[in-house]
Formats: structure tokens, C-alpha cells, sequence
């Protein structure tokens, strides 16, 4: 794409970005529910499920402060700073000097983890220390699982890499893999194992070394070999140390965050857990296809924007990010909250997933789906402020927004009205209301230190998509009422895609501006 073209219209530029984004996501979500369909059917909301979550929680934890999280995004601005500034093959050192470095940090992380996952789960999970048979699974799951960190680890840098030549269909489909490698072991290893969640536990390591491979080899046949290298000196390895810093605080909170939520869902009833697993998971689809997807081709692009320095171009890009998210998030919000069960019961309810567990679960999704639109907000301001190489605002933003969800899942949990009407819905909600806060900080810091957005277009745009959002609701009501006596897998599908297409037919009516992008990616595709 020429910089010209960039300029007159930054939002055609990351949306056709994003819709490759999303297609690749799309991919490896279907395979995820697939999965999450499966450990739903051979589980349900049992113990061994309980422990596979809380342990697989542990190496995701450290991936996601060292790895997709902190490290892509602080790795992203500096080397395309240096792919821009400095040439190719600086980048090309570059590259090698992080992968030795954090290659050999990983190591020795996965290493101690081994060692000391009895007393980190002991931390993780204090609900399970009543249960000998509950807390002794966790720990081993954890110890099976912590290589998983190498894998996703490393695959993170060459992610950045990938993302910073604005490659990005490849990233978003390598989690394929994964779930692949996850499926196929439940199928044919699970049910053969006398401990058969060994076998899932054992699944997600082979697959996260299956996804880093398959994002390592197109970077391999461009850059002709990518040996790593020990540089500790590196002045681009120690500026990306640097940003790392904040950021690592920043996802700390984050993860507290979901910690929380999960230390808190122990002390509630059985299942519990689980409920607010796969609700998180259903939330996650949306966030990930436009919210994620939108921010990850933002980030390159504001980092190109923000190394020319071109501010008013950056701010372009980010106005037309949260108006891109609000189109595409709103309508999701609106479909899990008045269609939440149904969808809940045509993936998960069979097996040992009960009539309750779908319940439970769909009263989780809409207290998650509250703060759809706030979780993708906060995605495109933390990328505009880590483009312009600034990671200590969101992180101080997320440290007061952690204090406010931490005292709110305080509350439900020791609040015995609360913790009865909402269980682990209030959980839920507890951490959207978070998301709400941290996302109005950022916006009021950032226009605070860089000028206006075009916050009187974004409101305009955004009216639009409430107005088409709440007509969709009301169809999808009316709809999920007189298809009450279809198949359950024929009425949930049917009323879906009857959904987006009035959603889109609606907002082409009332002269939406994204849907003109839409259409013409749609023609394209």
C-alpha cells in the first residue's frame, strides 16, 4: 500500500488489514470451540476440568507477560523502527540478538516452574487445598504444561516480526495449530490414558511447539537464517528491555486480574471455575476476530506513523480503529445477551456439560459481553500509546482499574446476597466494569497529552451502531422466541446469520460510514 493512499484513508487500510486478521482468527476459534466442545464433552465441569484450567492458567501467565503480550508489542515499535531507519540487516541482528536472549530466559523460567509448581498453585488455586486428589492433579497438569512457554514464547518474537512486515494472516492462523494438536490427542490419546486429562495436558505442549514452527518458516526463507545470538549490549535489545518493563507491569495487572477472577471462582460453588472459563472463552471469539484484530494491524501502522513522526496521521488511525471496533463489537455484545443460551447450549451441553453448566455459563457471557466494547478500546489505546514507545501510562491506568476489579470480586465473594444472585456472573462483571474505567483513563490521558481524536466523529458513528444494535436485539429476541421448537443446532445458526444480515442491512439504512468499508472487503474476499 503507497504512503498516499494510507493517508486519504486509513481506515480501508486497516480494515481490509483486519479482515485478514479475522479470517485467519476465524479459522483457529472454529478449531477452538471444536476443542473446547470436546473437553466439554469428555469433562464437563469436573474436577479433573477444574485442574486442567487453573494449571493451564500458570504457563499462560508467564507467555503472556513475556511473550504475545509485553514482548511483541515492545519488540513491534523498536524494530520497525529499525527496519524503517536502519535497513534490513540491522533488523536482521536485531532479531537474532532477542531470540538468543529470551530463548534462554524461557529456558530457565519453564525450568523453575517445574520445580515450583506445588507452591504456585498453592497460590493460584487456594480453594484446591482441601481437596489432596484436586490440588496433586493440578500440580502435575502444571509440570506437563510449563514447556509450553518455550514454544509460544519464541513464537512470539517471530509474530512481531511477522506483524511488523504486516504479514499478519499467518500469526492469526498459527493458533490452529495449537488446537489441532489438541483435538487430535483427545480423540485418540485421552480416551486410551488412565489418566486421560494427562493426555490433553500433553496435547497443548506438542501444539504450541507445532504453532511457533509454522510462523518460524516463512521468516526463515525471507531472512535466509535467523541464528540466534547473545548480545546483552545490543542497544536495540536493551530499548526493547526497557519498554518491556512498564509493559510486563501492565499485563501483570491484566493477569492479576484474571488470577482474581479465578482464585475467587474456587471459593464459589462447584464448577464454578469452568462456568467462568467458557464464558470468557465465548467472549473472547468477538474480542479476538475485531478488537485484537483490529489493534494488531493498528500497531505496525501507528509505529511506521509514530518513527516518521506523524502524529496527526496516528491519531487518524486510531479514531478510525475505535470506530472499525464499535461497528463490529456492538452487534456481538447484543447477540450474547439475548441469545447467550441457546449458543451456549448448541456448543458445550452434552456429555458431562449439563443443563445447569449451560446456565451457569450463559449467565457469565452476559456480564463479559457488557464489556465487550471496553476490552476492545483498551486493545487500541494500549497500541497507540506502545507505538509512540510509551508503556508506563497503561500501566499506570491498569494498576488503578486492577485495584477497582479486585475490590469489586472482594465484594461479591464475601457479600452473601451478592454471591448468591450472581456467583461467577458477578465475577464477570466485576472485571467489565474494570475494563469500562481503564478504558475512559486512557482515552482521557491520551487526548490529554496528544490532542483531539475526532471524538465528534466517533460519537457520531458510534450512535449509529447503538441504533442498529438495538433493533438487532429486539429481532434476535423475537426470532430466538418463534423458532423455539427447531432443532436446537438449525434455530441457533439460523438466527445468527438472519442477525448479521439485518445488522448489516440496517446500518447500510441509516448511512453507517464502516459499512462502506465492509462492502467493499466483502466484494473483494
Amino acid at each position: 500500500m503507497s504512503p498516499g493512499r494510507g493517508v486519504k484513508n486509513p481506515a480501508a487500510s486497516l480494515a481490509r488489514r483486519a479482515s485478514t486478521v479475522s479470517l485467519g482468527t476465524l479459522i483457529s476459534r472454529v478449531l477452538g470451540y471444536v476443542r473446547d466442545m470436546l473437553i466439554a464433552y469428555f469433562f464437563g465441569a469436573s474436577m479433573a476440568a477444574d485442574a486442567f484450567f487453573v494449571a493451564y492458567k500458570i504457563p499462560n501467565l508467564l507467555r503472556r507477560l513475556l511473550g504475545e503480550g509485553s514482548l511483541s508489542t515492545s519488540f513491534i515499535p523498536v524494530y520497525t523502527q529499525f527496519l524503517t531507519n536502519r535497513g534490513e540487516e540491522e533488523a536482521r541482528e536485531l532479531l537474532r540478538t532477542v531470540i538468543g536472549a529470551f530463548g534462554i530466559l524461557f529456558i530457565i523460567l519453564t525450568g523453575l516452574g517445574i520445580i515450583f509448581a506445588e507452591p504456585i498453585v498453592s497460590i493460584i488455586a487456594p480453594g484446591f487445598a482441601g481437596d489432596p486428589e484436586k490440588f496433586g492433579l493440578t500440580v502435575l497438569l502444571t509440570r506437563i504444561m510449563f514447556p509450553f512457554l518455550i514454544a509460544i514464547g519464541l513464537g512470539a518474537i517471530i509474530l512481531g516480526v511477522l506483524n511488523s512486515w504486516k504479514l499478519f494472516f499467518i500469526p492469526a492462523i498459527a493458533p490452529a495449530m495449537l488446537n489441532i494438536s489438541e483435538i487430535v490427542f483427545m480423540l485418540f490419546v485421552v480416551p486410551r490414558l488412565a489418566v486421560p486429562i494427562i493426555g490433553l495436558a500433553i496435547g497443548v505442549v506438542t501444539g504450541g511447539f507445532a504453532q511457533m514452527l509454522f510462523q518460524l518458516v516463512p521468516v526463515i526463507k525471507k531472512s535466509g537464517g535467523i541464528t540466534p545470538i547473545i548480545d546483552l549490549s545490543h542497544p536495540g535489545l536493551k530499548r526493547i528491555g526497557k519498554l518491556m518493563l512498564p509493559a510486563i507491569v501492565g499485563l501483570s495487572i491484566m493477569q492479576v486480574n484474571s488470577f482474581v477472577d479465578t482464585i475467587c471462582a474456587t471459593l464459589l460453588e462447584a464448577g464454578s471455575v469452568t462456568h467462568l472459563y467458557y464464558g470468557n472463552r465465548l467472549m473472547q471469539l468477538p474480542l479476538a476476530l475485531f478488537g485484537t484484530a483490529v489493534a494488531t494491524v493498528s500497531l505496525p501502522v501507528m509505529s511506521e506513523n509514530a518513527a516518521k513522526k506523524e502524529l496527526f496521521q496516528l491519531k487518524k488511525t486510531l479514531s478510525a480503529s475505535l470506530k472499525m471496533i464499535s461497528f463490529l463489537i456492538l452487534p456481538a455484545t447484543t447477540g450474547f445477551i439475548v441469545f447467550g443460551t441457546p449458543i451456549v447450549n448448541m456448543l458445550f451441553q452434552r456429555g458431562r456439560f449439563l443443563a445447569s453448566d449451560t446456565a451457569a455459563t450463559a449467565w457469565v457471557l452476559i456480564f463479559y459481553a457488557g464489556g465487550l466494547i471496553f476490552f476492545s478500546g483498551v486493545k487500541a489505546f494500549v497500541s497507540a500509546f506502545h507505538s509512540l514507545q510509551d508503556t508506563k501510562t497503561p500501566v499506570k491506568i491498569a494498576s488503578f482499574a486492577m485495584g477497582v476489579n479486585v475490590m469489586l470480586n472482594i465484594f461479591v465473594v464475601t457479600n452473601k446476597s451478592l454471591k448468591e444472585f450472581f456467583s461467577a456472573g458477578g465475577l464477570a462483571l466485576a472485571t467489565s466494569l474494570a475494563a469500562l474505567i481503564n478504558f475512559t483513563l486512557l482515552f482521557l490521558f491520551f487526548r490529554r497529552h496528544h490532542g483531539d481524536i475526532g471524538i465528534k466523529n466517533i460519537l457520531s458513528s458510534l450512535r449509529k451502531h447503538i441504533t442498529a444494535s438495538v433493533l438487532l436485539g429486539f429481532v434476535i429476541f423475537r426470532a430466538g422466541i418463534f423458532t423455539s421448537e427447531w432443532n436446537i443446532y438449525i434455530r441457533t445458526p439460523a438466527v445468527i446469520v438472519f442477525g448479521f444480515f439485518f445488522y448489516m442491512a440496517i446500518s447500510l439504512l441509516i448511512k453507517t460510514p464502516e459499512i462502506k468499508e465492509m462492502r467493499t472487503i466483502l466484494k473483494r474476499k
